[in-house]
């Protein structure tokens, strides 16, 4: 995937609609295990210098850095997930309600630019019934392509707990 330019990025509907498909019937530590190696396994599949951060409350889950990520992509992932845990939604998806408005995250949050980022790879982790619970989060890529790695994989996640319920 190559990046697009900013008439092309997804819509606040589309953002939208993706959190409301992508709510989870449980999340327990082996399904943090699951999300966090599909995710080592796309980024390793497209040679992606990403870290990830799998968080449920104030307890990290999963953490990975992959080959070419810093220490300054963890920075990113504290600054992205912290905008997740305030507004309860994903990342790319609050910057996108902002520059909507004609205005920026930046500009208009009033919120320490050192401390939150609203820029798409921090998506929340939601629960049928109990709303967001935590954060997964991909730092390293441009903003569309981290938030798109953690969309896929959400989806096969859920994907695997229908299947699994199913064969039940």
């Amino acid at each position: 995937m190559t990046a697009r330019d900013a008439s092309s990025l997804p819509t606040v509907a589309e953002l939208e609609a993706q959190e409301e498909r992508l709510v989870l019937p449980h999340f327990t530590y082996d399904d943090a295990w699951a999300l966090g190696s599909m995710l080592v396994q796309l980024s390793r599949e497209r040679g992606a210098p990403v870290a990830i951060d799998i968080r449920r409350g104030g307890q990290q889950l999963f953490h990975s850095a992959l080959p070419g990520s810093s220490a300054d992509n963890d920075a990113w992932i504290d600054r992205k997930r912290r905008v997740v845990e305030r507004y309860g939604a994903s990342s790319f998806l609050v910057g996108t309600r902002f520059r909507a408005k004609g205005s920026t995250f930046e500009d208009s949050s009033r919120l320490d630019p050192d401390l939150y980022a609203a820029h798409g790879g921090s998506f929340p982790i939601t629960l049928e019934g109990a709303g967001v619970v935590g954060t997964v989060t991909v730092s390293g890529l441009p903003q569309e392509e981290d938030h798109a790695m953690v969309v896929e994989a959400l989806e096969r996640l859920m994907s695997q707990m229908l299947e699994h319920v199913l064969r039940r």
